[in-house]
């Protein structure tokens, strides 16, 4: 299993930044997918989650209205549109799947991408 995040860096508050998960080795289209974030001296935190089909989805209310979660299951990508970003957002962000087989619940979680905002 292998899940590897792109798109972080460092911009300005009210810019946006787009962040996106490739995952392989695991059945994607079967898999529910995550975004969490730590900031520096906090606990990791659930940022937005994505059922297996798309067709649900779940936000903190911290960035519901400004972040946006997706997936293409034809690709293996899962996405998170952030706009509007505020300083408090800046984080280290991970993917993270998981799926239910055997009556066994299984997670991965990427490295992590760091996502910085400032002025």
């Amino acid at each position: 299993v292998q899940l590897v995040e792109s798109g972080g860096g460092s911009v300005q508050p009210g810019e946006s930044l787009k962040l996106s998960c490739a995952a392989s080795g695991f059945t994607f289209g079967s898999s529910g997918m995550s975004w969490y974030r730590r900031a520096p001296g906090k606990e990791r935190e659930l940022v937005a989650g994505i059922s297996s089909t798309g067709g649900s989805t779940n936000y903190a209310d911290s960035v519901k209205g400004r972040f946006s979660i997706s997936r293409d299951n034809a690709k293996n990508l899962v996405y998170l549109q952030m706009n509007s970003l505020k300083p408090e957002d800046t984080a280290v962000y991970y993917c993270k799947a998981e799926w239910a087989s055997w009556g066994k619940m299984y997670d991965y979680w990427g490295q992590g991408t760091q996502v910085t905002v400032s002025s």
